[in-house]
């Protein structure tokens, strides 16, 4: 099969690249990238004039949520929103029932990700057994299995001796231990973040504290050990701080924030924001479960912090956290609801309005989007991250100036939990493209 995409602005950060040109696939590989290339006999035509031509998006932190529960997600269905999104590869966390820690648990994501996945899906394995913090996993076995890293996800790894073995097993493998950052001792009880709104809605909070403590904690074990240490979803200003400070000592750490942390703050769990609503004189009982996720939204000064560290390559890439729910998760009181955001779909929308708005260049989006996360986890060449000729054709095309409006009833995720329902973005995924097959194709693409 031949695919040839035509005109469109092609920008690789791996490579330096960023101009009007064509790429030509075949085979499931790239085989060509120039200026101007004439169509082959018999191969398909992508009309990209206008639109941007770059690596497939690569996700380090998606809940595809099979095992079970499948009424809140299953891997076809979060693939085809992956998919959607403009992501070519998603790693999906462990906090399935069963968990993934064991090798079984591994073949069986693998086998439904091959038999029913639209996009690549490279589990990542439990660092506990059913992540309960008290026994490790059979690393070694996880690894033969396929895992890319370990990580007990929501459930921070909360003892010392057991995180600081973690450590050291998963370097000896040449894997990251990917640690949730949560001192729970700080943050029991608390739906949402420890400020001004929670206290004007009558909430408790989490403060930050309680993910800085963990973070440098995890930092000082990954020093005392020469371990790998990627911190997930960063959400203060203080933890990047402390990244920042680690980083600049040479230590083996990386870090990754999501979309909706880099663009919203917590003043979004107020009914009416995302549709320019009123952020003043609420009450009590009036709040937005959609917007309740963990970590929780900041303010705008550690959202502000959050972009900078990304802008410094302080914080390395930006990984969603999908984290889909039923209806009946989030149709309850904000202390009930479940935490998490339905994000694959809006992703690009999201962090496109950090180009629009001048805080970030569309090169940098982009590479934070695809060769970071590629590094971060040290992924073969299966996963390049990039359009060289010879790589696996994995490729994302977007229209950076579309504008939509957000209608979560018609996410393709079963999750349709996200506080941006309604909101106008700007930046569209107009097809996504696997091993050099189209996932996914938008409606108005032109192709021959």
């Amino acid at each position: 099969m031949k695919l040839l995409v035509k005109g469109g602005r092609i920008i690789d950060p791996l490579m330096g690249l960023d101009y009007v040109g064509d790429l030509l696939i075949e085979n499931g590989r790239i085989i060509g990238l120039e200026r101007s290339i004439d169509k082959p006999d018999g191969a398909q035509e992508i009309r990209a004039s206008g639109l941007v031509v770059c690596p497939g998006f690569i996700d380090l932190h998606a809940h595809l949520r099979e095992p079970d529960p499948e009424d809140k997600e299953t891997i076809a269905t979060g693939t085809r929103a992956a998919a959607r999104g403009g992501f070519t590869t998603v790693c999906a966390m462990p906090n399935t029932r069963p968990a993934m820690d064991s090798p079984e648990v591994i073949a069986l994501v693998l086998r439904k990700a091959r038999e029913e996945g639209s996009v690549k899906v490279l589990p990542i394995g439990a660092v506990t057994v059913g992540r309960d913090g008290d026994v490790l996993t059979d690393m070694d076995a996880l690894a033969v299995a396929g895992v890319i890293g370990f990580s007990d996800d929501g459930s921070p790894v909360s003892k010392d001796h057991i995180m600081k073995e973690a450590l050291i097993r998963a370097t000896a493998l040449g894997l990251p231990i990917m640690n949730h950052c949560e001192d729970l001792s700080l943050s029991r009880g608390g739906v949402m973040n420890d400020g001004v709104v929670a206290q004007s809605l009558g909430l408790p909070g989490v403060p930050a504290l309680a993910e800085e403590s963990m973070a440098l904690r995890d930092i000082n074990l990954a020093e005392a050990t020469g371990g790998r240490l990627h911190l997930t979803h960063m959400s203060t200003a203080g933890s990047v701080e402390i990244v920042r400070i680690a980083k600049g000592r040479g230590l083996r750490v990386t870090a990754e924030a999501t979309p909706h942390h880099l663009t919203i703050t917590e003043e979004w769990a107020i009914p009416g924001k995302a549709r320019g609503g009123r952020t003043d004189a609420v009450t009590p009982g009036e709040y937005n479960t959609a917007a309740k996720v963990n970590p929780p939204l900041r303010t705008e000064k550690d959202v502000e912090a959050v972009v900078q560290a990304l802008r410094d390559g302080v914080i390395d890439c930006i990984a969603t956290d999908h984290a889909p729910h039923t209806q009946g998760d989030k149709e309850c009181s904000f202390e009930e609801a479940a935490f998490g955001i339905s994000v694959l779909e809006v992703a690009l929308g999201s962090v496109m309005s950090l180009v629009h708005n001048g805080r970030l260049d569309l090169p940098t989006v982009i590479e934070r989007l695809t060769v970071a996360p590629a590094r971060v986890l040290d992924l073969p060449d299966r996963f390049p991250g990039s359009l060289r000729t010879g790589s696996p054709a994995d490729v994302t095309i977007f229209d950076p100036q579309a504008e939509w409006v957000v209608n979560a009833a018609d996410f393709v995720s079963k999750g349709k939990n996200t506080p941006l329902d309604g909101a106008t973005l700007k930046g569209r995924v107009r097809a996504t493209i696997v091993d050099g097959s189209i996932a996914y194709r938008d409606e108005v693409l032109i192709v021959d």
